[in-house]
């Protein structure tokens, strides 16, 4: 066994850690939440990975994702995150893609025959959110997916749980809403119920945006950490879907 992985295999037993080395689990956006689930993936052992970000590393992404660094400022988060990974599990079979999942791009990730054990929905937008959602019960492979951790400073109330038990987060409030709509009433998600606080507004917020949401070093990481625990505890249970 590699030793990298000795400590986990004493929780679950070698036979689980080699199941994890076969699993594959696509992860969609690689920020403050996303980036600390692919860690906790990495770190677990999960033996492919594909990692889809469409944002290249800022300085004000500093704070809080673990890819960015001083000297990854300007690169591909999707590029930056295998990286780290590959240091991590050199073994692991990684597949970054620099690109934006939605609906007009969905069988880039999601070609004909191509399935994967657990997707992580770690995206901003609402309408990818959704059409993910969709994607994911058409095609019969668990997911979960992370709601609002910005405006926040409480990790220790976020939790595991169904769409239909969130209250108090406002993304939750729209995405019961909408995903009801679609005749999905059960979604397992990570959530917090803390009321967001309402940031300074130093600079303009990008087209399209109404505001751009602070963040603290600790509550996307937590929640990151939520996703990932969640992810390979399901594996381990025999939660899985075909991997491509």
């Amino acid at each position: 066994m590699d030793a990298r992985f000795l400590r986990n295999a004493m929780l679950w037993g070698p036979e689980a850690q080699e199941r994890l080395g076969r699993a594959h689990v696509i992860l969609f956006g690689l920020g403050g939440v996303g980036s600390y689930a692919a860690e906790c993936l990495a770190r677990s052992g999960i033996g492919e990975l594909t990692l889809v970000d469409s944002d290249t590393v800022a300085l004000s992404n500093i704070n809080r994702q673990l890819e960015a660094l001083t000297s990854t400022v300007g690169q591909s988060k999707a590029e930056a995150v295998a990286a780290r990974v590959r240091d991590i599990h050199p073994d692991a079979v990684v597949h970054p893609i620099h690109g934006l999942y939605d609906a007009a791009h969905r069988d880039r990730f999601f070609p004909t025959g191509c399935r994967y054990d657990y997707i992580v929905d770690a995206i901003d937008l609402v309408s990818c959110k959704l059409d993910l959602a969709e994607t994911a019960r058409r095609l019969g492979i668990p997911l979960i997916m992370a709601l609002g951790t910005g405006n926040k400073l409480d990790p220790t109330l976020l939790e595991i749980t169904d769409i239909s038990k969130t209250r108090g987060c406002p993304l939750a409030r729209v995405m019961r809403k909408e995903l009801r709509n679609r005749g999905i009433l059960h979604q397992k998600v990570v959530y917090s119920p803390e009321e967001p606080v309402s940031p300074l507004q130093p600079e303009a917020p990008p087209p399209g945006r109404r505001s751009v949401p602070a963040s603290t070093p600790w509550v996307p990481a937590a929640a990151g950490l939520l996703l990932g625990s969640a992810v390979v505890r399901d594996l381990l249970q025999g939660e899985e879907g075909t991997p491509c």
